[in-house]
């Protein structure tokens, strides 16, 4: 398994100063064929000035870089390259909430260790649920369900809610500023947090709660946990047997900012999906 291999290098086989270099030739040789045999599935939604965006924090503005002494745009034909311009809100498009979101004292998005960023990943997808309750908040005995078809949810996991919303990012943008829609429950967040050891979830709706009260929400990032919101392709991913990868900008004490988020589909589990 790509991840077992991936912390084994990180706990033992790269830290490590030994003579065996030819060891962890091997060693890297190992994983990288693992993961070029490996299906790579993008979990995150492009993002731009029209994307879904909660109310209260308004669209992004995405503007030409311009020269401050000219005030015009650098453009490729007159100074041989051009950039942007971003003002937005951190939590935009798909995106990282840390603790620090709810919490005065929680961790930034700067202090969350790189080993919390590689994660074995479960999917639970609750689409079939919600042709007769559409706004469906996944609960135990879902996840007590789950567990029979696919064992035991592992400890130190990303766990990802299926729900197919993200379907609709690009063809029906309004239909993420409806409330209430399919999320988690609060008993749920509990039970993977305290009873399963999960190290953090994610969704893709733009909220964790299917009810105003942000209580899921509230209590993960308050206990130390982070999610990501607005996940997309969470369809093409199987329920167990892949590696999520997300990576956000350094950005000290910062409180939010979009990622780019990525599963890894093993040849052998893909095969199976």
């Amino acid at each position: 398994m790509i991840v077992a291999l991936a912390f084994s290098l990180i706990s033992t086989g790269v830290v490590a100063q030994t003579k065996a270099s030819d060891v962890h030739g091997n060693q890297s040789t190992e994983l990288l064929a693992i993961v070029h045999a490996s299906k790579l599935v993008d979990l995150t939604h492009s993002f731009s000035a029209s994307t879904p965006v909660w109310s209260g924090f308004g669209q992004a503005i995405i503007t030409p870089a311009k020269d401050p002494k000219t005030g015009q745009p650098y453009t490729i034909e007159k100074d041989g390259f051009r950039a942007n311009y971003f003002s937005m809100v951190g939590q935009y498009g798909t995106h990282i909430d840390p603790p620090a979101h709810f919490d005065a004292h929680g961790a930034t998005i700067d202090a969350i260790p790189l080993d919390q960023m590689i994660l074995p990943l479960v999917v639970f997808d609750i689409t079939g649920l919600l042709h007769k309750d559409p706004n469906h908040a996944l609960n135990v005995n879902d996840i007590l369900s789950w567990e029979k078809s696919h064992g035991r949810v592992p400890s130190g996991s990303f766990a990802a809610l299926r729900t197919d919303l993200s379907k609709d990012w690009d063809t029906n943008p309004t239909r993420f500023k409806r409330s209430p829609f399919p999320a988690w429950s609060l008993a749920a967040v509990r039970f993977l947090i305290e009873q399963r050891g999960v190290t953090a979830i994610g969704h893709e709706s733009l909220d964790t709660d299917t009810t105003p009260h942000m209580d899921s929400e509230t209590w993960l990032l308050q206990h130390g946990h982070y999610q990501i919101e607005a996940m997309a392709h969470l369809n093409e991913v199987p329920a167990t047997g892949a590696v999520l990868i997300a990576m956000w900008p350094k950005v000290k004490n910062g409180e939010g900012f979009p990622v780019r988020v990525m599963a890894v589909v093993p040849a052998d589990v893909s095969q199976g999906h």
